[in-house]
């Protein structure tokens, strides 16, 4: 049976998954990726709760985006997820790619939320 590529994404997420979790200190910063959209949450595994969620199907979002599938989108993305984070007073987090290759928009999320001040 040949493996689609949404195969490969499933088996590396669950290979990530295995040795990233996320507690009450150190939260996970969990990235999904659509062909449309990037959505983040930040999640507390111990407490099986959603801290902070932002996407780019947000309100503060949709209107100023072109596309939410480009780099730029990320990039706004990954900026809203950091403000909220520390709104919430959580600083240091565990980067989830979600199975995903760090590359691209996943990379773009990432460093924004870097520049912004989340540590991971």
């Amino acid at each position: 049976m040949k493996r689609t590529r949404r195969d490969a994404v499933r088996i590396r997420h669950q290979r990530v998954r295995g040795s990233v979790s996320g507690t009450t200190e150190r939260p996970r910063l969990s990235i999904f990726r659509s062909n449309q959209h990037i959505y983040a949450q930040i999640i507390d595994d111990v407490a099986q709760h959603t801290l902070v969620a932002a996407s780019t199907l947000d309100t503060e979002l949709k209107t100023s985006l072109a596309s939410g599938a480009n780099c730029e989108a990320s990039t706004a993305v990954g900026k809203l997820i950091a403000q909220r984070a520390l709104a919430k007073g959580i600083q240091k987090v565990v980067f989830d790619r979600g199975g995903n290759l760090y590359h691209g928009r996943v990379q773009a999320l990432a460093e924004a939320a870097r520049e912004a001040g989340l540590d991971f």
